[in-house]
């Protein structure tokens, strides 16, 4: 399965679940990120807090959607309420579309631990979300079953 993580700036929670979903998937699931507006740049405390975790950040970049048009993805997963509020390219129209939201730990202002624990529980939460969509045991071109499964999971 193909999977794009988007999130409007594409520098901190769809970063996070692409590296996430390629390090704990077994193989199962090619993830890539992607963003509507990206910042160009990947949020250092993305790249800071993935490598506390041992999860590696080889080849993060922040880029377009529009950069995706050939990799096709079988789903589309918006992490950020704006980027799931916006209209997608036309090439996503075969992709499946869920949206999970995460809040975003780059945006708090507090002491480095507060931000530290942020980022490690969105990292947590990211990987119970990629455990449970590993173990599905659903055949992805059933969209209806498919959808719904996703959609439970997004509320992990």
């Amino acid at each position: 399965m193909k999977i794009l993580y988007i999130c409007t700036h594409n520098r901190c929670r769809s970063i996070l679940s692409e590296a996430i979903t390629n390090q704990f998937s077994a193989g199962k699931i090619t993830a890539r990120s992607a963003g509507s507006q990206p910042a160009g740049e990947v949020h250092p405390l993305s790249i800071k807090y993935l490598q506390q975790a041992d999860i590696s950040t080889e080849g993060l970049c922040s880029q377009s959607w529009d950069d995706f048009e050939q990799f096709a993805p079988d789903l589309v997963v918006t992490v950020c309420d704006s980027a799931a509020a916006e209209t997608c390219p036309v090439w996503f129209g075969k992709s499946l579309k869920v949206h999970w939201g995460l809040a975003d730990p780059s945006k708090l202002q507090g002491s480095e631990a507060h931000i530290a624990e942020a980022f490690e529980a969105t990292i947590e939460h990211i990987k119970q979300r990629v455990e449970q969509l590993t173990n599905l045991n659903l055949d992805v071109r059933d969209k209806v079953a498919f959808k719904a499964a996703l959609a439970s999971l997004g509320a992990i």
